[in-house]
């Protein structure tokens, strides 16, 4: 993509004036927004490209503030962040029907992700599935059961989440305490002479209408790929891989492998193989709509 001026976080106005400054960029209207990608996508309109950049800033600020609990800077986050919004637009299609936010949302997730796992030098997980897992869902899953985030976890809380991730009740321990031990204080000061606290940046965290428009077009884009991958599974590899992903309250092994009058291990291995062929398809269709998957 050929360059144009962005705003940038500098050393002194700092984090605060740049999050001041994108909220002065106007949100798109659905018309707008594809006249704009159909210059940039038809004619190089840099100018065009520029409306669709800024006009998502305040998107990518969103998204890296959901990554501040590794300890990594919110500036830098960002700044990942904008590289894959960037990206986003590069690649956009408005004829494909679906909206500039929902295709950037992959974009900046993955650029911000990969930027999370290069720098957290004390986990190296970038190759192993599981534990990458683990590494981005352990807070979630925390929130889930109602488990404050105080430290050290107790024997039932470990084997709690071991069980919900199917993970070893090691990895979680391990993989706790250096999430814990990374977070930063909401009362520490950041650089400079101002005095501003991390607790000053906080935004409202209520969903505007296009933030919610945004989350519905992703949702049911997701939702039509993984009900058309489904279809390409047999019937027992899909009741399995229902049952142990899909489900609020999952079937234990122990459960299906009665069900099905074999072992454990067999309806894990089921279960695996079941989700690879899920992982596949719905990356084929992925690339084949425009749109990246998951990682």
């Amino acid at each position: 993509m050929t360059s144009f001026s962005l705003p940038v976080i500098s050393q002194n106005g700092g984090l605060h004036s740049y999050l001041r400054e994108i909220q002065t960029f106007p949100m798109l209207e659905r018309e707008e927004e594809f006249m704009l990608a159909k210059r940039w996508r038809e004619y190089d309109d840099t100018e065009a490209a520029h409306q669709l950049v800024t006009s998502h800033l305040r998107l990518v600020a969103k998204i890296a503030r959901s990554y501040q609990g590794y300890g990594l800077p919110l500036a830098d986050l960002i700044s990942e962040g904008n590289v894959g919004l960037m990206r986003a637009v590069k690649g956009f299609d408005p004829d494909r029907g679906f909206r500039l936010a929902t295709y950037a949302m992959w974009w900046i997730r993955a650029a911000i992700t990969e930027y999370v796992l290069r720098s957290w030098s004390m986990v190296k997980i970038g190759t192993v599935a599981a534990q990458k897992k683990l590494f981005f869902g352990l807070r979630k899953i925390k929130d889930k059961l109602k488990i404050i985030d105080a430290g050290e976890l107790s024997p039932e809380q470990t084997a709690q989440i071991a069980e919900a991730m199917d993970v070893p009740e090691a990895d979680v321990t391990v993989m706790n305490r250096r999430l814990t031990a990374g977070d930063v204080s909401l009362n520490a000061p950041l650089t400079g002479e101002d005095a501003t606290e991390h607790l000053d940046l906080l935004v409202d965290d209520r969903a505007d209408q296009e933030t919610l428009l945004q989350e519905s077009e992703e949702g049911q884009l997701r939702s039509r790929m993984l009900t058309t991958a489904l279809t390409t599974l047999k019937d027992r590899e899909r009741h399995i891989i229902t049952e142990r992903r899909l489900k609020e309250e999952p079937s234990t092994l122990e459960d299906l492998a009665k069900i099905y009058g074999i072992s454990r291990e067999r309806v894990r291995q089921i279960e695996v193989r079941a989700f690879e062929k899920l992982q596949k398809t719905m990356l084929h269709d992925a690339l084949e709509s425009g749109a990246p998957a998951a990682s």
